[in-house]
């Protein structure tokens, strides 16, 4: 009788049950920024590595339900995918010296705080990501996640009740 009930209760409570079907070539559609330019003989190709770009879409089919996001569902997995590539290439480089510069790639940013010439210093006020950090994950790394996080707060809004 339990999983009976546990399966009214995740209906009344509105939570999406399909997997969305985005594809590579529809976010090329949604944000060809994120590829090469299209040549007369060279076909556009993603600016991170294919496979990385293939497991955001992979994820952004299982986290934004089209049933949950219904006409907004495309442009949430776009935002969705198109904040990881954007996270993916802060830190990519094709190929780094050593271990060091492949770290230091990692290194969160803000908005510059200060800069001092001599010696060229430059500080971060990364505060307002970190304080982001703790209700929305990442998502307000990127303008990308921003714009999802705000969409997600709307799509969430719609009337649920749970037992």
């Amino acid at each position: 009788m339990a999983p009976a009930f546990q399966g009214v209760m995740a209906r009344a409570a509105n939570l999406g049950q399909e997997t969305g079907t985005y594809t590579l070539e529809l976010f090329q559609e949604d944000y060809p920024q994120f590829f090469t330019p299209q040549g007369e003989e060279l076909p556009p190709r993603p600016l991170l590595p294919r496979h990385m770009l293939e497991t955001f879409i992979a994820q952004a089919n299982a986290c934004i339900q089209p049933d949950k996001w219904r006409e907004s569902w495309r442009m949430g997995v776009a935002l969705y995918v198109a904040h990881w590539a954007t996270l993916y290439l802060r830190g990519y480089v094709p190929g780094c010296e050593d271990g060091q510069q492949a770290a230091a790639l990692g290194t969160p940013t803000g908005a510059v705080k200060s800069v001092t010439l001599g010696d060229a210093a430059i500080t971060y006020d990364t505060q307002p990501l970190t304080q982001g950090t703790q209700q929305w994950g990442d998502l307000n790394a990127t303008t990308y996640g921003q714009l999802l996080a705000s969409r997600a707060r709307l799509v969430g809004a719609g009337g649920s009740y749970v037992i």
